[in-house]
């Protein structure tokens, strides 16, 4: 697992809502049971969003919204293969971490 990788939600009833989740958690904490993540919404389902706190991202064809707010510890176990890295936006990501805690 590594820091800005994206995962497919694993409840497939979530997935509809919900269809990925993506890593935000530092690289070299690596032994808990858990994760931090970031769920990622279908666009056409989030109804406001602010750009910095929101931002939108791509994923296997379809737009996505990060919805930074809802920053949760998810099972390291349920995570299995990442579908795709977002590592060469991890500027945007840390930037809306920064706004959701205040950092800017």
């Amino acid at each position: 697992m590594a820091r800005f990788d994206v995962y497919q939600h694993p409840d497939a009833v979530l997935r509809k809502r919900t269809p990925y989740l993506l890593d935000v958690q530092n690289d070299h904490i690596h032994r808990l049971a858990s994760r931090v993540v970031i769920p990622m919404r279908a666009a056409h389902q989030f109804e406001q969003r602010m750009s910095d706190l929101n931002p939108v991202f791509e994923v296997s064809g379809n737009a996505v919204v990060l919805d930074t707010a809802a920053i949760a510890a998810f099972p390291a176990a349920e995570l299995k293969k990442s579908v795709t890295s977002l590592r060469g936006q991890s500027e945007i990501i840390v930037d809306a971490l920064d706004v959701l805690f205040g950092a800017y």
